[in-house]
């Protein structure tokens, strides 16, 4: 699994016989290594001596036949689900995969001082996080999820970084499946922990929004304290039903924690948020009502976890958004928005919105969602339909497969003409091209957003070097 986990500082180190406790494994040939295992990891490029080598099995993939490289590079432990030929210490365990969960749980636990935040959503997710992160590393050495290790493999080995010095961990669950969440988040053992929200993102997978609410509802199985809920969210009884613990905290409007008086300007946005503890106001630099609503859950998981007021202001005005969130990038004479991180529709619809608050001729230029199923054509349909339909959007320029199906839904409405679609970004390039030799010398802004396969920051770059 080539998804680099290393960390600069250094890490708690294991013993042999913590190795073998937490995953009920055992040394083959009774060969045991001597010393200390300095980390656990998954991928085979940063192994070296000290390390304990975890080879996971994937679809494509078997780090099984990395064995002999790691060995090669130093590396003195291998831990395995069969044995390999190899001249390594080797501990046998039922399943890699498993065995990795289980000295995540294993870590977790040795470290009881820890107050941990666990979140899920379909949108929104990251920029909570990092909005968690600023609030909470201002007070004490904090834990956060980085980039996209949420899931059944990331969750643990974001676990094996912890450290007796950190006090708080804000992880983020992903589910591309039932019963993923119930896993990581049994795993986390959180205190405070929630939905964001349900929207569409892997309707394939779970075959509609309900399929959804019950994934994402498997967290509220394993929290220790309180339980936050989305109240503005369509699905918030269904939620409300899944709460197991006495107490709970609900965000957005009608919840416990609510935003009012906003006001949403280019690049940045200021609220009033209300609280039980109290009113604050909020200038929060990022844009767009939806992380407004970030904002505001936010606030609602930090202070379930006993964090005052002030402290919450403080940390998101001073938040910083995740790499390809909604960042702003002047060029030349050009706004260059770089939200190429990933999408669904609604994160796509929001960061429409976002564009149309922007400078001069706007111009919206979308990839493929991917993770729809058979759901992608309609969903695809109605997003162009919507697109071409906000107000102050000059062009929508869509790429990819579903482009069609995007533009059909917008010729459905009266601005049908703002949209052009094209299959690849080498077709797509000569028209954005033309388009600014055409409106020169005004000002233009661009959005750039899709699935993160379809890699949009790619055509964003490349028009930036024909500026």
């Amino acid at each position: 699994m080539h998804t680099s986990t290393t960390s600069t500082a250094a890490l708690e180190p294991w013993s042999i016989e913590q190795l073998q406790q937490a995953t009920q494994g055992y040394w083959l040939n009774d060969k045991k290594p001597a010393g200390q295992i300095k980390r656990i990891l998954t991928d085979s490029r940063d192994a070296e001596s000290g390390d304990a080598f975890l080879a996971l099995k994937g679809e494509r993939f078997d780090a099984h036949d990395f064995i002999a490289q790691v060995a090669a590079q130093g590396c003195e432990i291998a831990i395995v689900s069969r044995p390999v030929d190899a001249d390594i210490c080797q501990l046998v365990v039922e399943d890699t995969r498993l065995a990795l969960g289980q000295l995540g749980a294993y870590r977790r636990q040795q470290n009881p001082q820890l107050k941990v935040i666990a979140l899920t959503g379909s949108s929104g997710k990251t920029t909570t996080k990092e909005m968690l992160g600023s609030i909470l590393s201002r007070l004490a050495p904090t834990l956060v999820t980085r980039g996209n290790l949420n899931n059944d493999l990331g969750v643990p080995v974001m676990l094996l970084e912890l450290r007796p010095e950190h006090q708080y961990a804000v992880m983020e669950l992903g589910a591309s499946h039932q019963g993923e969440i119930d896993y990581t988040s049994k795993m986390v053992q959180p205190h405070v922990a929630g939905i964001i929200n349900i929207g569409t993102a892997h309707l394939g997978e779970f075959g509609g929004r309900d399929g959804i609410c019950r994934a994402k509802s498997e967290i509220y199985a394993h929290i220790s304290e309180t339980s936050i809920i989305p109240a503005a969210d369509d699905f918030a009884e269904t939620i409300r039903a899944a709460v197991k613990t006495e107490k709970s905290l609900s965000f957005g409007a009608g919840g416990e924690v609510y935003a009012s008086d906003m006001v949403l300007e280019a690049q940045s946005s200021s609220f009033t948020l209300n609280t039980p503890q109290g009113s604050k106001t909020v200038r929060l630099p990022f844009a767009g009502e939806h992380n407004v609503e970030n904002a505001t859950a936010a606030a609602a998981f930090a202070l379930a976890i006993g964090i005052g007021l002030d402290d919450i202001v403080a940390g998101l005005e001073q938040a910083v958004g995740a790499k390809g969130r909604l960042n702003f990038i002047p060029y030349k004479d050009y706004l260059f928005i770089d939200d190429t991180y990933n999408a669904n529709p609604g994160s796509m619809r929001a960061a429409a919105e976002v564009l149309a608050q922007q400078q001069g001729i706007r111009v919206m230029v979308t990839g493929d969602i991917g993770e729809l199923g058979s759901s992608a054509a309609i969903e695809h349909y109605k997003l162009g339909r919507d697109l071409v339909s906000v107000k102050g959007i000059n062009f929508v320029v869509a790429v990819g497969e579903f482009a069609p199906a995007a533009q059909e839904g917008a010729r459905g409405t009266q601005y049908g003409k703002k949209m052009q679609a094209f299959l690849n970004q080498e077709q797509a390039l000569p028209f954005l091209i033309r388009l600014i030799e055409t409106h020169q010398p005004q000002p233009m802004s661009f959005l750039f957003k899709g699935s993160r396969f379809t890699h949009m920051e790619t055509l964003m770059a490349a028009l930036m070097e024909k500026l």
